[in-house]
This record gives structure tokens, sequence and C-alpha cells, in this order.
């Protein structure tokens, strides 16, 4: 085979090719996308909003009610209870049309937390340590990343020595 019509017909493959991966991002092409794209979400009614937010909260304190009061303080007894209420404000600010979170919500939740999380204290309190230590954890690592640099640049030049 001709190398000149070898190299035409490569061309025009490629060609070819470009065309039908392109073709779909032509602004003509696209056009439609931009209406079908995102939903319009309907307005955010705020009263229908907290009033769903009543229901998930009543439906989560029956749920602590069952919960022993020394036992609210360890999420493994109650992370399906707080899933569940959770996804209820979720959902439901979803549906009426509102962001999640928004600050209405957030109030609700965090009222929620003072109501059923107010005893729970911090046991273990994690604090900085002493600026020595962390002074001398921050320049460790990187004096040895320094030192281990100065000995590959070393070792590097001494290898025609060496070999």
């Amino acid at each position: 085979m001709d190398p000149n019509l070898l190299t035409l017909f490569k061309l025009s493959l490629i060609f070819a090719v470009n065309m039908l991966m392109t073709r779909g991002l032509s602004d003509a092409d696209s056009a439609d996308l931009l209406t079908t794209q995102r939903p319009r979400l309907p307005q955010c009614n705020q009263t229908l909003l907290l009033l769903e937010m009543e229901r998930c909260g009543e439906r989560f304190s029956s749920d602590m009610n069952h919960i022993h009061p020394d036992d609210r303080c360890n999420l493994t007894h109650f992370i399906r209870e707080y899933h569940v209420f959770s996804s209820c404000t979720e959902m439901n600010a979803e549906r009426i049309g509102c962001f999640w979170p928004n600050p209405a919500v957030e109030r609700f939740i965090i009222s929620i937390h003072k109501h059923f999380f107010s005893n729970c204290s911090l046991e273990h309190v994690f604090i900085d340590p002493p600026d020595d230590t962390l002074t001398l954890l921050i320049l460790v690592p990187v004096f040895l990343t320094l030192a281990m640099v100065v000995l590959v640049v070393w070792c590097s030049k001494r290898s025609d020595i060496l070999a």
C-alpha cells in the first residue's frame, strides 16, 4: 500500500473519530440539557417546615424515652434513633422545598441536643501538647526530610566515584 495513501487514511480516521467524540459538545446539542438539568424547587414554607420538624422531634423524643438516661451520652445506644431523626429532618426539608440544613432546622436540632444531651460532658478532652513538645514534633520530621535530601544528593554525586 502506498505510504501517502496510508497517511491519508489515518488522518481521515482521526478526523472521523474526533467528529464523533465532539458531536455532543456543540452548543446546539447542549441547549436542551440546560432546561432539563435541574428541576425548580418550590418556595420554602418555613411554617410547614417547623411543623414537620416538630413531628420528627416528637418521634425522636418518644424513641429516646425508651433509652435509660445514663445511656444517652453513649452514641452506640441511640445511633439508630438519631439516624432516623436526622433522616426525617432532611427528607422533610427537601420535600417541602427547603435546603437542609438551614438556620431553622439547625436551631431545632440544637434545641433537641440541649434537651437530651445537656448532661453529657466530654470525658476525654483533648488539649494541645506543651509548646516544647509541639515544636519537637514539628521540627524532627522537617530535619529528617532535609537530611535525607542531602544524603541522596551526596550519594548521587559520589556514585561516579564509587562505580
